[in-house]
C-alpha cells in the first residue's frame, strides 16, 4: 500500500509539474525573449533559452517614445491604480457594512441592484459612460479612471466583503453599542480591523485590474504624457511607427513586477481572505 502511494504521489506530481509548466510557458518564454536581440526573437521563437543574452532591449524599450521615458509611464499606472484602489476598498467597505449589518427601508432592493452590476458585462456600458463623462468634460483627464471607484460600482468587492463581515459575530456590534460606540465608531474599531484580510484581498484584484486596464486609458487620455503603461506598450508596435518586439517584451517583463511583488507580499493575506469570504456569511 506504501508503495502505491508513493507512485501514485509521483505521477500525481509529475502531472502537476507538467500542467504549471504548460501553464507558465508563455509567460517564460516572454521573459527570456527579452533578453534576445530584437531581430532574433521571431525567428528564434521555438527556442526558449536565448543563445545570445543582451539588455539592449531594455535600455531602448525604457527611452520609450515621443520623449517620455518608461518612468512618466510607470508613474501614471501607479497614479490610477493606487487612487483607484484607496476609493474602491473605502467606498465598498462602507457599502459592505451598510448591507450587512444596517436596517433600512429597499436594503433587498439595493442589493439584488449591487448583484446586478457583477453581472452586466462592461461593455454595455461603455457607450453611455463615454457620453455621460463627455458631458462632465472628463474625457482627456484620469477622473473616469479614478473618481467612479470613490461609489463602489464594482460589486464583486462589495459582495466579498459582505460575506466576510458576516462572519464576525454580531454580539461585538452590540458590546460596542452598550458602551456608547456609535455605527461609525463600530465600523472604524471593531469591524474595520477584523476584515482585514478581505480588504488586502479587494485591494491586491482591484490594483492589478486597474494597472491592466487597457480600454479605459484607450478611451479617455488623449496626451501623450498621460499615458498609463497598458496603453503606452501598445505603441511599440503601432503600424503607422514601426514595431520594436524586443523593446515590447523588455517593457511587458518590468510591467508585472509591480504586481508580482504585491502578490508576494500579501499572498497569505490574499488567500485567507478568499477562504475565508467563500465559508462565511
Amino acid at each position: 500500500m506504501t508503495k502505491k502511494r508513493t507512485i501514485g504521489a509521483i505521477v500525481y506530481h509529475v502531472l502537476v509539474l507538467f500542467g504549471a509548466f504548460i501553464m507558465i510557458y508563455p509567460l517564460l518564454w516572454m521573459i527570456l525573449s527579452s533578453f534576445k536581440p530584437t531581430n532574433t526573437v521571431l525567428p528564434t521563437a521555438k527556442q526558449l533559452i536565448p543563445t545570445v543574452w543582451t539588455l539592449e532591449n531594455y535600455r531602448t524599450g525604457w527611452k520609450g517614445f515621443m520623449g517620455y521615458t518608461f518612468a512618466t509611464f510607470f508613474k501614471n499606472s501607479f497614479f490610477i491604480s493606487i487612487l483607484s484602489t484607496f476609493g474602491t476598498l473605502i467606498s465598498s467597505a462602507f457599502v459592505a457594512y451598510a448591507l450587512q449589518r444596517l436596517k433600512f427601508k429597499l436594503k433587498r432592493v439595493l442589493f439584488v441592484l449591487v448583484l446586478a452590476t457583477m453581472m452586466l458585462p462592461p461593455q454595455i456600458l461603455m457607450i453611455p459612460q463615454y457620453m455621460w463623462f463627455r458631458r462632465l468634460n472628463w474625457v482627456g483627464t484620469y477622473y473616469p479612471m479614478i473618481l467612479p471607484y470613490f461609489f463602489a460600482i464594482q460589486g464583486f468587492f462589495v459582495y466579498l466583503i459582505m460575506n466576510f463581515i458576516g462572519g464576525v459575530p454580531s454580539q461585538l456590534d452590540e458590546a460596542a453599542k452598550i458602551d456608547g460606540c456609535s455605527y461609525y465608531g463600530i465600523f472604524f474599531r471593531i469591524i474595520l480591523p477584523l476584515i482585514t484580510p478581505a480588504l488586502i484581498t479587494s485591494a491586491i484584484f482591484s490594483f492589478i485590474w486597474r494597472w491592466d486596464d487597457y480600454l479605459s486609458a484607450l478611451l479617455y487620455v488623449t496626451k501623450p504624457e498621460m499615458r498609463p503603461i497598458s496603453l503606452a506598450l501598445k505603441l511599440f508596435n503601432d503600424p503607422s511607427s514601426g514595431s520594436d518586439i524586443g523593446a515590447t517584451l523588455a517593457m511587458s517583463t518590468l510591467s508585472i513586477i509591480p504586481a508580482t511583488i504585491l502578490f508576494l507580499i500579501f499572498q497569505k493575506s490574499l488567500v485567507e481572505g478568499i477562504a475565508s469570504s467563500g465559508i462565511k456569511g
